[in-house]
């Protein structure tokens, strides 16, 4: 084999190697990749079936249930438009309130049902998640859009 033909050899092992490690890295990174939807948009079938997301909103009043074996909790996420309920087997942070900032990973079952592996809550009085803050905004003025064109003009019709 002749120097040139070693040197053209070397050269493409290595770029053989950083493209397989370069396909590796970039594997790992897509399925540790974690996104955030909000009950709406779980709601319009935007959220992964089956795969890891997050969820975020308002724990929904009235809607915490503990079970009778002392760690499964059931209560629901809202954004103000919509609610999904979700389970979650395991102790809640100190935090967890209704009617407070939640953010919970998990998975979506077929029947609706988000099961969370972990539950983050608000962590003081004025704190919110950023993304379940802009969910609950965007739900919000959804709704009040929503509401003012369903009302009856009030201004006389011209004659």
């Amino acid at each position: 084999m002749t120097p040139r033909r070693k040197r053209l050899m070397l050269a493409a092992v290595v770029l053989g190697g950083a493209g397989v490690a370069t396909a590796l890295v970039l594997n790992a990174f897509n399925s540790n990749l974690v996104f955030f939807y909000s009950p709406s948009d779980v709601a319009a079938h935007k959220a992964p079936q089956g795969r890891m997301f997050r969820i975020g909103g308002l724990v929904e009043e009235g809607s915490v249930k503990r079970q009778a074996d002392g760690v499964t909790v059931r209560f629901a996420v809202t954004d103000t438009a919509m609610i999904v309920p979700v389970e979650y087997r395991g102790i809640l942070p100190d935090l967890f309130k209704e009617g407070k900032g939640v953010v919970a990973q998990g998975r979506l079952q077929a029947d609706g049902l988000f099961v969370a592996q972990e539950v983050l809550a608000k962590h003081d009085e004025n704190y919110m998640p950023p993304e379940a803050a802009t969910a609950v905004e965007r739900a919000h003025k959804a709704a009040t859009q929503a509401q003012n064109t369903m009302q009856p003009s009030t201004t006389p019709s011209p004659q």
